[in-house]
């Protein structure tokens, strides 16, 4: 259901490789969500450091909702990258796992395809390597 990796680098290093890699796999970046800053935003205190990366790619969405649009639920996909045991780790919920959820088998293959780029996606920004 999860995919995760350890990262090398800091938070800010890895952010910025999964942006290089996503545009790199014909996907984009909607957002990043700097969770750490809207939670001390809102006044709440919160140590270490956690992006959430939103990215997509527009003609599989599309595929996607034509066939089910309750599916908008779960998109975009969505990346984290965040601190924990010392270590820097990107995770995010496999699609092949978030769409099993709804029930639309005729959508595994688009699903598999999208799991296999976000997960070269993480294994690039998880290297020091350039994209």
């Amino acid at each position: 259901m999860l995919y995760e990796q350890k990262a090398t680098g800091t938070v800010d290093s890895v952010c910025d490789r999964l942006c290089e890699a996503t545009v790199a796999h014909n996907f984009g970046v909607l957002g990043i969500h700097d969770l750490k800053r809207k939670m001390a935003d809102k006044g709440v205190s919160f140590a270490r450091e956690c992006r959430v990366i939103e990215v997509c790619n527009p003609k599989q969405a599309k595929a996607v909702l034509e066939a089910n649009m309750a599916i908008s639920t779960a998109l975009p996909c969505r990346i984290a990258v965040y601190e924990e045991e010392g270590a820097v780790r990107v995770s995010t919920l496999k699609p092949t796992a978030v769409l099993a959820l709804f029930g639309s088998e005729e959508l595994k293959g688009v699903a598999e395809g999208i799991e296999n780029t976000i997960i070269q996606i993480i294994d690039a920004a998880c290297s020091e390597r350039k994209c």
